[in-house]
């Protein structure tokens, strides 16, 4: 039981009659603080700019192929880069909704996250070395296996073993769920022997080991597999591809000071395009992380994508689902609806 409802009634009034006082202290220094000094994003530069890296591989992989480009950046910017490197998409997630972050590299549902709920805004999008704006999951399976299309996968209940990655990810989780399993109204926790819940390198680690028959992946983390392990990559079928996913973007606070803030877009958007040695070295730095070719301009509105995509998984999890009555179905399509029409809203170029 909760602590707060064992609280004498006294003292319990006592408490919340302080967070009102809080509360109305906060409301009159506002108004104070931009009388004195300016909004938000006008408040002095940090002492040093904590930049989230999303994990391709293992954590400690990402850091040593981000950490050249980042040098450069902190010589730009004239200020020290240091890196919040974690191993899961919930790890960073809390980091920025935490505000230990200023700036991130983040795949569509973690940056629709961060946008929506957690004081961030995309400037750029990245852009793969092939010149593409977006990559594709895949279902992954033995090539030597028992399961040889997407109908042998989906023909058979219980007896497959399957490795995602967590809800968090686009590619390992949300396309799948969304254009697989929900619209055949399979729940895939229930429709697999066994559900492991790990990284994109691990999960095809694991089918090539036969720990999994199968496993959600996307087409850099099967490339970067397949340098790092050719052998047992070459044992490795894909069985189903998605549409193209718009590729990850850069978020930065929108609390971060508008100097910095300028400096860093106009890094991170001319890196890579200048001409004779310079450009040359920036784009071996750039080469250094997987599928890496630069950096487009963009906006929140490059998210609504994947505010669609998660407006057709619910609605069709809604749909297919087990209900106590029609009501609370129609109730629950309701409110999907809602809040897709808010969402929607929010990522629109006119809710900027």
């Amino acid at each position: 039981m909760n602590n707060a409802w064992r609280e004498p009634l006294q003292q319990r009034r006592r408490r919340i009659l302080g967070r009102v006082v809080a509360m109305g202290l906060m409301a009159i220094m506002l108004p104070l603080a931009v009388l004195a000094g300016g909004t938000q994003n006008e408040k002095s530069a940090p002492a040093s700019l904590r930049f989230g890296i999303l994990p391709i591989g293992s954590a400690a992989e990402s850091l040593q192929q981000w950490r050249p480009l980042l040098d450069e950046l902190q010589k730009q910017i004239d200020m020290p880069v240091t890196t919040v490197s974690v191993s899961s998409y919930t790890g960073l997630s809390s980091m920025i909704g935490a505000q230990g972050v200023d700036v991130a590299f983040l795949s569509g549902r973690l940056a629709v996250e961060a946008v929506a709920h957690q004081h961030m805004r995309v400037f750029a999008q990245f852009v793969r070395s092939d010149g593409a704006k977006g990559n594709v999951a895949m279902l992954v399976v033995r090539g030597d296996g028992p399961i040889h299309s997407l109908d042998d996968m989906l023909s058979r209940s219980g007896q497959w073993r399957y490795a995602r990655s967590e809800p968090l990810s686009v590619s390992g989780y949300m396309m799948p769920e969304a254009y697989v399993f929900a619209p055949r109204g399979i729940n895939s926790d229930t429709f697999f022997a066994s559900v492991h819940v790990g990284g994109h390198q691990a999960n095809l680690l694991s089918v090539v080991n036969r720990d999994a028959d199968v496993a959600s992946s996307n087409n850099p983390d099967l490339d970067l597999f397949r340098h790092k392990f050719p052998t047992e990559a070459s044992q490795l079928k894909v069985i189903w591809r998605s549409s193209l996913i718009p590729s990850g973007v850069f978020v930065v606070r929108e609390g971060l000071a508008v100097s910095v803030r300028q400096r860093l877009t106009d890094f991170i958007l001319a890196y890579g395009h200048a001409s004779g040695d310079n450009g040359n070295r920036e784009r071996a730095t750039l080469a250094r992380i997987p599928d890496l070719g630069g950096f487009a301009p963009q906006d929140n509105h490059v998210l609504q994508p994947f505010v669609d995509m998660q407006y057709v998984l619910l609605r069709q999890q809604a749909e297919h689902g087990q209900w106590v009555s029609p009501q609370a179905r129609e109730a629950r399509l309701a409110q999907i609806e809602s809040d897709y029409r808010r969402d929607s809203r929010a990522f629109s170029p006119a809710g900027k």
